[in-house]
């Protein structure tokens, strides 16, 4: 079991939906829909009520091509939002941030995890934080270009390089979740062999969320923008639930929580 704020997580046994809230005027395919607080509330309010259990609160744009803004821009975004949630409702937020200065203000604002796309690699303090303020953390793999030696021997290892600097710093072991990273520092290639082989990932010891959701590899697959690739991300949650995922993060909620509920089903009558 894992603590999130003060909700407990199965993650041996469950697959649980962090839902997205961009606050931010660019992201792949919500930006600027939920950058103004009632807005955001009505959206948090939705996703609880379709079946999130966490809320992913993202303030920079991590797309393709994005353009990265100030830590002070980016807490201008985030912190309102995080105050706003643990204000109106009952569920763990997470702070989608790698930048120490952003991730301290959001702790202090009341978030609950933290979400790095660099896996502590990027700053290192946000590894100190998460030990000082005691939450879970998401380290997730990423790489500045998509250049392996050994494909998945290099993202293992990447990963345990990010446990090994959450460990030093004080982060428990029960408290560490693992993103393969889908769409960062990946080809198209490396993106279908990263999800398709998720188990791996599991093998390492640590509960491992999928966040594939609306991606360029469905939208590659496919031949769809970012705002059609439903069908597409309800497959990989699929896929997610069948490797052992224990946490999906998505745009639509709804949806995914019924490919999880049925998935779920189907394996239960397989034992």
């Amino acid at each position: 079991m894992m603590k999130i704020g003060n909700k407990l997580f199965d993650t041996e046994h469950e697959c649980y939906i962090m839902g997205i809230l961009n606050v931010t005027p660019d992201s792949l395919s919500d930006g600027g829909q939920w950058n103004d607080l009632e807005r955001a509330k009505a959206h948090t309010a939705q996703m609880i009520d379709e079946g999130a259990a966490i809320i992913d609160v993202g303030g920079e744009s991590t797309r393709p091509g994005h353009v990265p803004i100030s830590a002070k821009e980016e807490i201008g975004r985030v912190v309102p939002v995080i105050r706003m949630i643990k204000e109106n409702f009952d569920i763990p937020v997470s702070i989608d941030s790698y930048k120490g200065e952003v991730l301290e203000a959001a702790l202090e604002a009341g978030a609950d995890m933290v979400n790095d796309i660099w896996g502590f690699r990027y700053d290192r303090r946000a590894a100190e934080l998460t030990a000082r303020y005691k939450v879970p953390c998401c380290l997730m793999h990423n790489r500045r270009e998509a250049v392996y030696d050994d494909f998945m021997a290099d993202v293992l290892n990447d990963l345990r390089e990010s446990v090994g600097i959450a460990l030093a710093a004080g982060v428990a072991p029960d408290q560490i979740i693992l993103d393969p990273g889908v769409g960062f520092g990946k080809n198209y290639e490396h993106n279908l062999i990263i999800t398709n082989r998720l188990e791996e990932l599991t093998g390492l010891g640590y509960p491992v969320l999928l966040a594939a959701s609306r991606k360029s590899m469905i939208g590659l697959t496919l031949d769809l923008p970012a705002d059609q690739r439903m069908e597409g991300t309800l497959v990989t949650t699929v896929f997610g639930v069948l490797k052992g995922a224990s946490f999906v993060r998505v745009h639509d909620v709804k949806e995914n929580m019924r490919a999880i509920r049925m998935t779920q089903a189907l394996l239960r009558e397989r034992k």
